[in-house]
């Protein structure tokens, strides 16, 4: 097994499962693969999920509601070579290096029936803890009779951050926090409640923490605070603003 930070090259950790990966080293690890060179960039994409909502009152058209933040994609080429240009070390095929890196990324376990889970360590420093999700390897270079001797695997890795984490950090849930509104000219209180929580028929609960006596009086340049809102709660204070 390959030692972390040897030679400052790229590694790569295998775990049977997320919890191992999170807090696991080598000496933990199931398997591990070093670059040979490490890549020169990767690519960290992150994507947002949004859903058409209604439209929001006193609005032209709808409004997109945000839903949650995909998990991110990490995506580098290893390279595979056995010219021995790179590492002096020239041998007769890439194949054995290309499979013992498959196996290690793809193959799946025995016990669980599904791939790995992986850490992905540079030097001193773990940049990215997450699952294989493609691997696509390029032949660049070949023997007079068809033998590749030199390959590039792009691999893209998903985050596996446990989900209740991964919820607690993009906060998805707008109600459960306070949130301060500049309003602007325009700007209706159900409008702004049917925004933060997707229902407007929060605008008593929000006026009356505001202290606000007219609702449908907004001061433009003044600031609301939107607290977090429990949806029972709605219905009842609806009834007793009737009530009053």
């Amino acid at each position: 097994m390959a030692i972390p930070g040897k030679h400052g090259k790229m590694l790569i950790l295998a775990f049977a499962d997320s919890k191992a990966a999170e807090s696991g080293g080598v000496a933990e690890a199931d398997d591990s693969f070093e670059a040979l060179i490490n890549p020169e960039n990767y690519t960290l994409s992150y994507k947002l999920k949004f859903s058409p909502g209604g439209q929001g009152q006193g609005t032209s058209g709808k409004q997109l509601k945000y839903e949650y933040s995909e998990p991110t994609d990490l995506t580098f080429e290893f390279l595979f070579d056995n010219t021995g240009i790179i590492d002096g070390e020239p041998r007769d095929s890439i194949a054995d290096d290309l499979l013992r890196f498959r196996k290690v990324v793809i193959d799946y376990q025995g016990d669980s029936h599904e791939p790995r889970h992986f850490k992905l360590v540079w030097g001193e420093n773990s940049i990215f803890k997450g699952r294989v999700t493609a691997v696509d390897i390029n032949y660049k270079l070949f023997k007079s009779d068809g033998t590749p001797i030199r390959a590039t695997a792009r691999v893209t890795f998903k985050s596996s951050i446990e989900e209740e984490k991964r919820a607690a950090k993009e906060n998805k849930q707008s109600p459960d926090l306070t949130q301060a509104r500049r309003i602007k000219r325009g700007d209706t209180l159900p409008q702004l409640c049917y925004l933060i929580y997707g229902d407007p028929s929060y605008y008593l609960q929000v006026a009356a923490r505001n202290g606000l006596t007219d609702f449908r009086s907004l001061k433009p340049g003044s600031i609301l605070t939107f607290p977090p809102l429990a949806k029972t709660s709605t219905t009842v204070m609806t009834a007793s603003a009737s009530d009053g």
